[in-house]
């Protein structure tokens, strides 16, 4: 099998391209309706926001009370559809206000990347900010990647070549910009494999997150967030950047910055960068893509390729022991769980995902042994078939990407589907051979009791709450 083949990817006389060129950033606010918005009525019971990838904290935990059991007979009522373009970067919700990035192709493959602010009651778009992009190389050349951050006053964005923006949320002005390119001689030129820059930055204190990939020895940098100067770099660029998200997580008494690259986890002091520890881990094709997932002392991650790593966190000092790997490099053969974009779930002693072709499986944690697997949640036996978990309580909440919404009680006994139905049409293409033809790979929001879901063609805004409003 050619690497071409093996990979599905352009080849490498396909991925070459230029960046930064002479005609340079430019942006465009646009208001189109008053911006100052009165955040949206709270009822009673537990809500919450959606302010970044993931929720809160990256958990891809939903915590809001006053959920519906079943999804109605006929479907659940879409409150709102608001047309926008194409992009894999899911909706952020905070304070009132839905945040999400499109893509306008002008001159193949060049076009505009836009940041759009929504009223999250009525889907009214409130602002548009927009700069120009240029995506030769970049595969899977669809729009903008990472899911906005917003914090406060502010909003961060990042487009797929690098470029990012620290917005106001009222308006949509920016206060100040970086360009990964320019800036920090950032060289997608040199990446085996070119998904584009995809990891939204990470707001910690004062400090703004970003996997910047920078020269020298940039491949993390900390902005401060108000200004966007730069308060630390840290970690050597001689390996891919890689698309994951960074994370904190507590262990061992201390804070830790968890960067995920191709060849190794790092993790670092978020205050400082100073380096803590590294782990090596092998990801082939640069697939950093599901979230790490913290559970106790164990520390998981998974990728398409390669498979699972269980890392075992040092409970009285900052490091870790590899508790168990998957030893299977192949995305058929598969003997743990190989992700493609589906952040797994720890319940328990237990490990919920879905693997390379689409399977739906139970793994024990202590030792990655399946237990069992199942294809209900995805129907189709198919390279990359997948979708994005999320844990409500003693459920899980699953967007397959057939475009449907699936609550799943999960459990060691075997697989148990409590409701079923379709959300959104799916319009992105797999590149490969799929049943509907097109894909749903976004990350949705779930937020004030309903759920923000987007395609290539909209944005839509449905209840969940269990009286239907």
């Amino acid at each position: 099998m050619s690497e071409h083949e093996r990979f599905g990817r352009p080849t490498r006389r396909d991925l070459l391209r230029l960046l930064g060129t002479s005609a340079g950033i430019f942006s465009v606010t646009r208001i189109t309706a008053q911006a100052a918005q009165a955040p949206a009525t709270r009822t009673a019971g537990r809500v919450e926001d959606w302010p970044e990838v993931g929720g809160k904290g990256r958990l891809n935990t939903w915590n809001e009370t006053d959920i519906l059991d079943t999804f109605p007979a006929g479907g659940l009522e879409v409150l709102w559809r608001t047309p926008i373009r194409a992009g894999y970067t899911g909706p952020a919700v905070a304070d009132g206000r839905v945040f999400v990035l499109d893509w306008v192709e002008t001159q193949r493959p060049r076009g505009t990347e836009r940041a759009l602010a929504l009223d999250e009651k009525t889907g009214k778009v409130l602002w548009t900010q927009e700069w120009s992009a240029d995506y030769r190389g970049i595969s899977w050349p669809t729009g903008p990647r990472a899911t906005p951050t917003v914090d406060g006053d502010r909003v961060y964005v990042l487009g797929a070549d690098g470029k990012l923006f620290c917005l106001a949320v009222k308006t949509g002005a920016v206060i100040w910009r970086k360009d990964y390119v320019k800036d920090y001689g950032a060289d997608r030129m040199k990446w085996a494999f070119d998904w584009g820059f995809a990891s939204a930055p990470l707001v910690d204190g004062n400090r703004l997150i970003a996997l910047v990939d920078g020269r020298p020895d940039a491949k993390v940098v900390a902005f401060d967030k108000m200004t966007g100067a730069e308060i630390w770099r840290a970690l050597a660029t001689d390996t891919d950047l890689g698309v994951a998200q960074p994370v904190i997580i507590t262990a061992g008494g201390t804070r830790q910055l968890i960067i995920w690259y191709p060849g190794a986890v790092a993790s670092l002091d978020p205050a400082t960068g100073k380096a803590y520890w590294q782990q090596p881990y092998k990801v082939g094709g640069s697939m950093t893509v599901a979230l790490p997932v913290q559970s106790g002392s164990q520390l998981f991650f998974s990728t398409f390729y390669d498979g699972p790593l269980m890392l075992s966190l040092d409970d009285s000092k900052p490091g870790v022991t590899v508790l168990w790997k998957g030893k299977s490099d192949s995305e058929i053969q598969t003997d743990g769980l190989h992700t493609v974009i589906t952040t797994p779930v720890i319940i328990g002693d237990y490990i919920y995902g879905i693997c390379s072709y689409g399977q739906f499986r139970c793994l024990k944690a202590k030792t990655g042994e399946r237990v069992w697997e199942t294809q209900a949640v995805t129907q189709e036996r198919a390279r990359w078939a997948s979708g994005v978990m999320v844990r409500h309580g003693d459920r899980l909440f699953i967007n397959n990407d057939r475009g449907d919404l699936i609550i799943v009680k999960p459990s060691p006994d075997g697989y148990h589907e409590i409701s079923r139905t379709h959300l959104i049409k799916p319009t992105s293409p797999p590149q490969n051979r799929r049943e509907l033809v097109n894909v749903n790979w976004m990350y949705p929001a779930y937020a004030n009791r309903h759920i923000y879901a987007r395609n290539d063609e909209e944005i839509i805004c449905a209840s969940l709450a269990a009286d239907g409003r």
